[in-house]
């Protein structure tokens, strides 16, 4: 039987992501609402009703992706194969083993691919950090490649949305004080690509500093805040003074940044001969 409630999820996670890229071409294009709207023949506040995740008719979408010069696309994929790949994602599980150990030093709770569940709206959280003394979280969400940039803004989107409050009322908690959301790609030249092609739309999801990210991997969670930064990661420099572990988004996008890695292939390679040494 369908489930009610995994339609629901599914609404959310692709009108999520739908809005934000529709939101983030049009500001990278300096275009206001007005314009945009006049283009698609809609009203302003229909398109603003858009933009914050609402789900409008395949038409609506159309209708704005051609305004914006972007071609819609819809997809169906087998969840049983996209599980299968991820289990298999040796760089995804040493990114989430670098940070866990870093964070595990501290004596934080953590919880690894935690699954969690909030009235309509249910999934799994790649990382998940908590200190109940301190009413603070941390989540981490770790990608390897971005084949499906609105597929991914969706999926985070949703969890910054309602982990919170799903794992404080596990935890029998009023809620948390501070929440700190963390997007973090591998630092490979494919992951810097991506990166560079979908700058705005970053920056609209993951607008904070490093900060908070950096201040639970030292021990001090930040007080009374709900962030969202982004970061790349190199998996393999943790414990070397000689290289530096992760770099921001401003940092990402400046031209003289270089990769660590080539691609995917070359982290596992690299991995693999960690592992040997």
């Amino acid at each position: 039987m369908v489930s009610s409630i995994e339609i629901t999820r599914t609404v959310i996670v692709v009108s999520g992501g739908l809005g934000a890229r529709i939101r983030a071409t049009r500001e990278r294009r300096k275009w206001s609402l007005r314009k945009l709207a006049a283009a698609a023949g809609l009203a302003p506040s229909f398109v603003h009703w858009v933009e914050t995740g609402h789900t409008p008719s395949v038409e609506t979408y159309a209708r704005l992706a051609q305004a914006l010069g972007l071609r819609l696309e819809m997809d169906l994929v087998d969840p049983r194969r996209t599980t299968a790949q991820r289990d298999a994602d040796v760089v995804h599980a040493a990114m989430g083993e670098a940070l866990a150990t870093q964070l595990a030093k501290n004596d934080f709770a953590l919880s690894l691919d935690e699954p969690y569940q909030h009235f309509q709206f249910a999934g799994r959280a790649d990382l998940v950090a908590w200190d109940v003394g301190r009413a603070a979280l941390l989540h981490i969400e770790n990608r390897t490649r971005l084949p499906n940039f609105q597929e991914a803004a969706g999926a985070y989107n949703a969890k910054r949305r309602w982990l919170a409050p799903s794992i404080s009322e596990r935890l029998g908690m009023r809620g948390f004080r501070s929440v700190s959301h963390a997007f973090v790609g591998v630092w490979s030249a494919e992951m810097l690509h991506a990166v560079r092609m979908r700058r705005s739309s970053l920056a609209a999801i993951c607008p904070d500093p490093l900060a908070p990210l950096e201040r639970w991997l030292a021990g001090e969670p930040p007080e009374d805040s709900v962030t969202s930064s982004f970061a790349l990661l190199d998996p393999i420099a943790r414990g070397r003074s000689d290289r530096r572990t992760m770099i921001d988004l401003e940092t990402a996008l400046r031209p003289s940044t270089r990769p660590r890695y080539r691609g995917y292939a070359h982290v596992v390679e690299e991995l693999r001969g960690a592992r040997l040494a």
